[in-house]
């Protein structure tokens, strides 16, 4: 859905150069050629097919914008730019050191140089008018889907909780505090998320569409709670979540010794273990994971401002004056 958007003062008509939006280059009888390019895919180089559209209201003169198309990923002239994460090299150095060694995501710039899409493929092509109700009914369903960021959330609380019981203070009252608060946080996403699903309504195609005020209540706080949970998990591991020595120095004849003995926590907990959890949190809060938790919460499915839009659209303000001024006694104007 990302376009790449050039300059943001201008639409995709106003661009310099046309291609910053994906547009159609050339209609045939049996299908449109497409040009352009599509920033931050997620999992677009495992996936089998990619479906294509606006990301922006058009105009008339921006008809060729509005295109909506299914392409498989293998499709002739399409290149992809994988993206760097940070600390993303650690996969190539062990298995302590990355984090989170059997998972992680990707994001890759997609370029469509040209690429041919046979008719069978193509859902919209030209309707520009169209283009602001599917990118506002797209975004409730992504939006709402935003909620899998309290599964994330379970993760590092349980992080967080672990590294407090290796260092040997679980019950201590402030840790409890912070472990509470998290999980409170946490929660909030996991609730709004299906209260958007519980208040769904149908269309009338057949599907349903989640609540548009609850699902962009939900992403509007994820744009900041898992912030907030990822600085909590850090507060509880204590600086070595960010300064502990290479998984090779532990494996060090001379140096690993001591490592071991001047990171242990617990006594009956290895310090291999207490290790394991700290790269855990790292990863997720600073490393490679934190792409997927922190910024994509932040940026993921619109940045906050474009969920406070639709927030003051959809809230009907009118009625709640009405209902103060009932409480409060005062006449029907």
């Amino acid at each position: 859905m990302t376009d790449v958007k050039g300059n943001r003062a201008k639409g995709p008509a106003g661009q310099a150069d046309p291609d910053l939006y994906l547009r159609v280059v050339e209609r045939r009888n049996d299908g449109v050629v497409i040009r352009g390019a599509k920033a931050h895919q997620t999992g677009a180089v495992n996936s089998h097919w990619m479906l294509a559209m606006p990301t922006v209201r058009l105009t008339e003169a921006e008809r060729d914008y509005a295109i909506v198309a299914a392409v498989p990923v293998d499709a002739p002239g399409l290149i992809y730019v994988y993206g760097r994460q940070p600390g993303d090299t650690r996969s190539l150095e062990g298995m302590i050191d990355v984090g989170n060694a059997g998972f992680a995501g990707q994001e890759a710039l997609v370029i469509f140089d040209d690429v041919f899409v046979p008719s069978e493929g193509v859902f919209l092509d030209g309707e520009h008018e169209f283009a602001a109700d599917l990118v506002e009914r797209f975004t409730n369903y992504h939006r709402r889907s935003y909620v899998c960021k309290s599964g994330v959330g379970d993760v590092l609380i349980g992080a967080a909780a672990l590294i407090a019981d290796y260092n040997g203070v679980p019950r201590a009252s402030h840790i409890r505090d912070k472990i509470v608060e998290m999980s409170h946080l946490n929660e909030t996403i996991f609730g709004l998320g299906m209260a958007a699903s519980h208040e769904s309504f149908p269309r009338p195609a057949g599907n349903w569409e989640p609540d548009p005020l609850l699902a962009n209540s939900c992403k509007l706080d994820v744009t900041r709670y898992p912030y907030e949970i990822a600085r909590l998990a850090q507060d509880l591991a204590g600086g070595a979540v960010v300064t502990l020595p290479s998984e090779q120095d532990f494996a060090h004849p001379e140096i690993g010794p001591l490592l071991d003995k001047y990171f242990s926590g617990r006594p009956d907990i290895s310090t291999v273990d207490r290790v394991r959890i700290l790269r855990l949190i790292e990863n997720m809060t600073v490393g490679r994971n934190a792409v997927g938790y922190l910024t994509e919460s932040l940026h993921g499915a619109g940045s906050p401002q474009a969920q406070r839009i639709v927030i003051e659209r959809t809230t009907d303000l009118e009625a709640k004056k009405r209902l103060a001024a009932r409480l409060a006694g005062i006449a029907e104007q």
